[in-house]
């Protein structure tokens, strides 16, 4: 079975999760919290991934494995479709977070084996 990180990876690279994708040029996640919760977490959703069910479980594995929260006022994501997403996330008054972590990047998937517990 994966860990909590190759979860992560596979979620984000998916076409099929609507709640979470790649953003400052693959750096960084997007999560739509609402969207996210009801996609992801919620009682047996078609698309669950993790035992838990609440975004705080959630938010706290990922600060588990390193990531940090990055502010919501960074530069606007440079790649289209990232935009586009951002941008309609944002005028559907949701809120969107925004997690880093240097292990995990797009780019540079042979990091993800250094992405452990803390």
């Amino acid at each position: 079975s994966l860990c909590f990180p190759q979860k992560l990876w596979k979620m984000v690279e998916s076409e099929e999760f609507q709640s979470i994708w790649w953003s400052k040029g693959g750096k960084c996640i997007a999560i739509n919290k609402e969207l996210f919760q009801a996609e992801v977490l919620g009682n047996g959703g078609p698309l669950r991934v993790f035992a838990m069910q609440s975004m705080k479980s959630f938010i706290r594995q990922l600060n588990t494995y390193g990531f940090t929260k990055m502010p919501q006022d960074f530069k606007r994501s440079a790649s289209l479709p990232e935009f586009l997403a951002e941008e309609a996330a944002a005028s559907a008054h949701s809120q969107i977070l925004y997690y880093y972590n240097p292990s995990f990047d797009r780019e540079h998937p042979h990091l993800l084996k250094t992405c452990k517990r803390r």
